[in-house]
């Protein structure tokens, strides 16, 4: 397990299929990469730029997202989320992100997420929930 230090980085990449376009989850009607879509890849570039570098027992959550979506991806294209992590700050991580398709930038902003304590974590939800198991 390495250091959380900043400048640490996380990288996916998709495929635009139908299952991830905006017309297809109702977010717009056309066949191109769909803005949940693109932050949740976002999202999981950064957790996976910190994942390993945590204690067994610890993980992150997304608390913020300041993303624009700057062009549009057509069906079948590729494309890469990255992740920059930029400032830790106690417990919070801020990250700077971006994306990209095959020809030019489609995203840019920021990401900020929580290191949690996961059994800490699912005791708040269980308790929340009233005992009920969670899902």
């Amino acid at each position: 397990m390495s250091e959380l230090a900043v400048g640490l980085t996380g990288r996916i990449e998709r495929k635009v299929v139908e299952a991830i376009t905006a017309q297809h989850l109702g977010s717009g009607s056309v066949p191109v990469l769909a803005t949940p879509m693109l932050i949740l890849a976002l999202e999981e570039a950064s957790h996976r730029a910190v994942a390993a570098c945590l204690p067994p027992g610890q993980s992150t959550v997304g608390t913020l997202v300041n993303v624009r979506h700057l062009a549009a991806t057509p069906l079948g294209q590729t494309f890469r989320a990255e992740s920059e992590l930029v400032e830790i700050d106690g417990r919070r991580l801020r990250f700077r992100v971006a994306a990209y398709d095959e020809s030019e930038q489609i995203g840019e902003g920021e990401h900020e997420r929580f290191i949690i304590d996961v059994a800490r974590f699912a005791e708040r939800l269980r308790r929340k929930t009233g005992g009920a198991p969670a899902g």
